[in-house]
């Protein structure tokens, strides 16, 4: 193969990969948004609900195995847990604690902004919801910017989803 040849398929594949990528993290973001209109619960009710368990340092609407679930990390006594609520009843279905990998270490990231936040991300999501009329939110994750807490709220209506941020502080 020539090195214009090379190039070219190189090129190529930089161009296209991520485009195949977007595409179908757009499917999955589309599919999720589907699911979420036959859940019962808001999100804010679900971060309610979870309280029980701790204090909320994010939440989600997530496809677990092709089933809608309802997420929500909390922080009690420096202990990480994540809590299922179920998104018909607003129930707690399972609280597991959160021990190590990459979902400890986000926990940690999350419950460090929340320690600086004065806003509840219930108040983020309501934030959001209200200047936004008739979408509803999907996730909800804080983090620290210039040392000041903000959440991250997506929020969805029919097929137009939105990235939001409501500052905590």
């Amino acid at each position: 193969m020539t090195n214009t040849r090379v190039l070219s398929l190189l090129v190529a594949v930089i161009l296209v990969v991520p485009l195949a990528f977007a595409e179908d993290s757009g499917v999955e973001a589309q599919k999720l948004a589907d699911h979420v209109t036959q859940a019962k619960v808001s999100l804010e009710r679900g971060l309610q609900a979870s309280e029980k368990e701790g204090k909320p340092i994010s939440g989600k609407f997530e496809l677990e195995d092709g089933k809608l679930q309802l997420s929500v990390y909390t922080e009690k006594s420096g202990k990480y847990y994540e809590v299922v609520v179920d998104h018909t009843s607003g129930k707690i279905a399972k609280v597991e604690e959160i021990t190590s990998g990459d979902d400890l270490a986000a926990a940690k990231t999350q419950a460090e902004a929340m320690a600086k936040a004065k806003r509840s991300l219930r108040d983020a999501i309501k934030a959001a919801e209200k200047a936004h009329k008739a979408f509803h939110a999907l996730s909800v994750t804080p983090a620290l910017k210039d040392g000041h807490p903000l959440a991250t709220v997506v929020i969805n209506k029919e097929h137009e989803t939105r990235t939001v941020t409501e500052k905590l502080d």
